[in-house]
């Protein structure tokens, strides 16, 4: 009997050791995917997640001093871990979600202009007929968020063989370029929000401690405690302090981020110009 236990509870063991193996292949991929294309939303829960991980570990390495500057902790007026410097992590980190979406964007982005979807030498001449395998290379490359240089390709090729001209494949791949642009220059409407809310949320921070201590100072049923009033004073201008800091933290990587975007769609239009529109011959017989 010992031998028939033993037996079981190794093959319960190579059950295990294979369900978390599946586990670890499925995570895997998961992770590959995050990385190298990352969803706003799932980017969104990590991010909130991180943020909780940031506070409890301050939380558990700072006392003192520190931890009133940065958490607020111990505090007089809110329910640990509920107070305003806490929110402005939250917050903060809500951004560098949304910025790391935009970043890895902008790195899958440019590494388009490198895959040579179209020939680079200076004697290629593209005919109609050359332009169907380039198109269908790059047709599942694109939506309608992100592949820049693929959809203009893709764009460019179609309007040519409708039209047989390269004037107007040149014109309908500058008017998308423009569209582009303005899709980009939208992306980060998120993180400028964040960048504001911040700072505002450190200002509340700051006008709430003056009305705390001024109502603490004219309550005539409390013994009024200079200590008490400049202590709460001190971690309202702490708030401020803190959202101006990361305020300017989240501006910082916002120009970062959006000039490496803006700088992969003008490579992907230029890329495109010189490379497509200028290498392509309508025949005579195209013309008719």
């Amino acid at each position: 009997m010992s031998s028939v236990g033993a037996e079981g509870e190794a093959d319960l063991n190579r059950g295990n050791q294979l369900g978390l193996g599946g586990a670890a292949g499925n995570l895997k991929p998961r992770l590959s995917a995050l990385w190298a294309q990352p969803n706003r939303t799932t980017a969104l829960i990590l991010a909130l997640a991180c943020s909780v991980v940031f506070i409890a570990l301050l939380s558990a390495a700072l006392s003192g001093r520190a931890a009133t500057l940065l958490l607020d902790n111990p505090s007089r007026h809110f329910l640990y871990p509920f107070t305003i410097q806490n929110v402005m992590h939250v917050v903060f980190f809500v951004g560098l979600g949304e910025l790391f979406v935009r970043w890895r964007i902008a790195v899958r982005e440019n590494a388009f202009v490198g895959a040579k979807f179209l020939p680079e030498d200076d004697r290629t001449v593209l005919l109609s007929r050359d332009l169907g395998p380039i198109r269908k290379r790059v047709a599942n490359l694109f939506d309608r968020e992100n592949g820049f240089l693929p959809s203009l390709i893709n764009l460019a090729i179609l309007q040519f063989q409708s039209s047989s001209s390269v004037e107007q494949a040149a014109g309908v791949m500058s008017q998308q370029l423009e569209l582009m642009s303005h899709r980009v220059d939208l992306r980060y409407g998120l993180v400028r929000f964040v960048a504001w809310v911040v700072p505002t949320l450190g200002f509340i921070g700051t006008v709430f401690s003056l009305g705390a201590s001024l109502s603490d100072a004219g309550n005539k049923s409390k013994v009024f405690d200079i200590r008490d009033v400049a202590s709460t004073l001190g971690v309202g201008f702490d708030c401020t302090m803190v959202a101006l800091v990361e305020s300017a933290i989240l501006v910082f990587l916002l120009h970062l981020v959006q000039e490496r975007e803006e700088g992969a769609l003008n490579s992907a239009g230029d890329y495109t110009l010189r490379n497509l529109i200028n290498r392509l011959y309508a025949t005579p017989g195209e013309n008719e």
